[in-house]
């Protein structure tokens, strides 16, 4: 396993013993209305019974706890077994059917082409040096019209490496920077142990594109609070948003023997 996927597994691993809020499993409450639970901006369709859906380095027990109690047929796949351990537990303690996968989110070859309807992945990619095998990934699995949900962290928030005296959040690392980030001084959306990359806007949003995902809303999520202190993580929510969450759709292959549209824009003349 190569090196940084290894420190990210044994991240979480960790935080599953450590009680981190990561691993909060869906509670009889968030049950009892699944779909608003897991979508407060009306993504979802009005139901998904039947649907095939997965949920991508999802695991630790909520998403997928949440789409089987809605009807789905649900996978998981995550990189860390003790994670895929709570969506087991909860599966069988509440009596649903989840499949557990083990398995990178850029590597997904045990999974079929066309697959499933729905992909949802929360918070993720930057645990991942290259973001658009992950896109490709998505594309691959979902079926013709499947939708993709997501949340990225954002590249700025990825940038700051400390607030000065004067209570200014400092971006230190380089928009154009390549590789694992450098350890920071403030750590709010950086997760103990775990190694992390910054993925700019380009491949954020261009690389579903070149994916074959027409990207249909984005949203930042508010994480800030108007009266919260410097050093708290709604202080700094103020100065930049740490997350951006997308709804995309997957484009319909071309059928086999149909004509290619036009590579680039053609130009009309008069008859």
């Amino acid at each position: 396993m190569s090196g940084h996927l290894d420190r990210n597994r044994q991240a979480y691993g960790q935080m599953v013993r450590g009680g981190s809020p990561f691993s909060k499993v869906a509670t009889d409450d968030e049950c009892r209305q699944p779909l608003q639970t897991l979508d407060g901006r009306g993504w979802l369709p009005a139901t998904v019974a039947g649907l095939d859906v997965l949920c991508l380095a999802g695991g630790g027990g909520w998403q997928s706890i949440l789409y089987a109690t809605a009807g789905a047929r649900v996978t998981v796949v995550d990189l860390c077994p003790e994670m895929l351990a709570l969506d087991q537990r909860e599966a069988t303690r509440r009596g649903l059917q989840v499949t557990t996968l083990e398995a990178s989110m850029d590597d997904l070859g045990r999974l079929a082409d066309q697959s499933f309807d729905i992909v949802h992945q929360p918070v993720s990619t930057c645990y991942i040096p290259d973001i658009c095998a992950v896109y490709r990934e998505v594309a691959r699995v979902l079926r013709d019209g499947g939708l993709y949900i997501s949340q990225h962290k954002q590249p700025g928030c990825l940038q700051i490496v400390e607030r000065d005296p004067h209570d200014r959040y400092v971006l230190g690392v380089r928009y154009y920077h390549e590789g694992p980030l450098p350890p920071v001084g403030d750590t709010s959306y950086r997760e103990p142990g775990a190694v992390e990359f910054l993925h700019r806007w380009e491949n954020l949003v261009g690389g579903m594109a070149r994916a074959g995902l027409c990207l249909e809303d984005l949203r930042e999520p508010m994480r800030a609070k108007p009266k919260a202190l410097p050093g708290e993580i709604g202080h700094r929510g103020q100065f930049q948003p740490p997350y951006v969450r997308m709804k995309a759709r997957r484009l319909p292959r071309a059928q086999a023997g149909a004509p290619r549209p036009p590579a680039g824009p053609t130009l009309w003349t008069p008859s």
